[in-house]
């Protein structure tokens, strides 16, 4: 059942009356941030139920070592129950579609055991403020394909439209630079997988050491990323550089690949829209990268309201360095005896290819945990309106940088029955590495051919 119809529709009212209706809402809508809302725009009173009222990030507990190892801060907490295929119509209304798809293609090994809800995530005051700045402040322009009056937060904690809750998505907080080791596998049926690792490397604008606004050479860019191939031998060494652009109708994003074979860098536009993701068997596009990233402007984006969703969260068990990636991967879909569900307020949007416009996702379903921004759920639907792919991202909180993330990506493909699975770190030692310091200049074509490593 959706929910809070009515503070939607209000809102939507004030900004058209107000003419607004890009961005920024009025002072007295923006004065319930912190207050009847949290800081970022969520419902800070739980619903009288299995939904508790937030209180506040998580604290750092006592017994975690600062090392990336993450401390289950809910290891105590037992199965409510569990969602499975013989069970799930009770359930039907805090299911998405894709979910009960899962059910209907496995049913005897997909569930959801579902656990006792945890509003745990927060995030640095510094977002906080400029959160609430952006309120009254950031506007979307040329025709919603950039922002004006955004530098750092969520840029509309009050959405009007689909599009302005997209964008509190897309360019959400994530540590300001942040460097990582993960893999990716993309299973065979029977379940055999070979492991890519990547080294993965994000830097926003404002994180750079000699970032200065008047001087910067390209002050359209979001952040900086770099993904070097670690292996196997086959496509090591492999690099992928992006200028990630804010407004990418304006200035398209920039990439380039140095190719380890021919020990050249290219140009590299494919890596966009449904572009093929990085050595991902055909099984995700570009802009399937951390759920959803990119230009927007191909969709139609519709804000359909608040719906109960029960969403991969608190996913520490799936974290722990004490699994391996072997008891993860399984035939059909990851190991859910290691899932955690809760059940969480989302922001349901609909994104629609516009007439004219090319991708092979013809619509998209996004479920928005509203104390994060980050998309939980999202279905992909074919040209002929079928649903062909299913995402799903378990959430953590690295509650030492006080930043929500994904400790896995899942995109399972309905037709195929293979899917991917993006994020996988259990088997590497200090994976994340937050605050690094980079230059504009080591993020240039050049370095990256110098970068190269055979």
């Amino acid at each position: 059942m959706l929910l809070n119809k009515k503070i939607i529709g209000s809102a939507i009212a004030l900004a058209l009356s107000a003419g607004l209706a890009h961005g920024a809402v009025p002072a007295s809508e923006a004065a319930k941030l912190g207050k009847s809302l949290t800081p970022i725009g969520a419902e800070k009173d739980g619903n009288g139920g299995a939904i508790p009222a937030w209180n506040g990030a998580i604290k750092v507990p006592a017994s975690y070592k600062g090392d990336g190892d993450y401390v289950d801060p809910f290891a105590g907490d037992k199965v409510k129950f569990t969602i499975t295929a013989q069970n799930y119509e009770q359930y039907k209304a805090n299911l998405t579609d894709g979910q009960i798809a899962m059910f209907k293609k496995y049913p005897e090994t997909y569930k959801m055991p579902v656990y006792q809800t945890r509003r745990s995530a927060g995030y640095p005051q510094k977002v906080y403020d400029e959160t609430k700045k952006n309120a009254t402040n950031t506007t979307l322009i040329e025709g919603g394909n950039g922002m004006a009056n955004y530098e750092l937060g969520v840029p509309f904690p009050i959405p009007a439209d689909g599009l302005e809750a997209i964008w509190n998505h897309i360019v959400r907080y994530r540590g300001g630079s942040v460097s990582r080791v993960i893999g990716q596998v993309t299973p065979q049926p029977n379940g055999q997988y070979t492991i890519v690792k990547f080294n993965d490397e994000f830097t926003f604008k404002n994180k750079l050491a000699d970032y200065d606004p008047n001087t910067m050479a390209d002050n359209n860019i979001l952040f900086y990323f770099k993904q070097d191939v670690v292996s196997p031998a086959r496509l090591a060494g492999n690099v992928l550089l992006v200028h990630e652009t804010l407004n990418q109708v304006k200035e398209p994003r920039k990439a380039w690949i140095y190719n380890a074979g021919q020990r050249r860098v290219r140009r590299a536009p494919q890596v966009a829209y449904d572009g093929p993701g990085t050595a991902s068997d055909g099984l995700r596009t570009s802009d399937n990268f951390d759920m959803y990233n990119g230009a927007p402007d191909r969709y139609d984006w519709k804000l359909v309201g608040k719906k109960e969703v029960y969403i991969p969260y608190n996913s520490y068990k799936l974290n722990s360095k004490d699994i391996t990636y072997d008891q993860i991967v399984k035939a059909g879909h990851i190991n859910q005896d290691l899932t955690r569900y809760e059940l969480h307020r989302v922001w349901k949007v609909e994104a629609t290819l516009k007439d004219g416009a090319r991708h092979i996702y013809a619509k998209r379903t996004f479920y928005l945990d509203e104390d994060t921004w980050q998309a939980s759920q999202i279905d992909h639907y074919d040209g002929r309106g079928q649903l062909w792919r299913v995402a799903e991202a378990h959430n953590v909180f690295f509650y030492d940088e006080m930043v929500p993330w994904y400790t896995i990506e899942t995109l399972y493909d309905l037709q195929s029955g293979r899917y991917l699975a993006l994020g996988l770190d259990n088997e590497e030692t200090d994976s994340y590495d937050f605050g690094f310091t980079r230059e504009e200049k080591d993020y240039t074509p050049a370095a990256l051919r110098r970068a190269g490593r055979r």
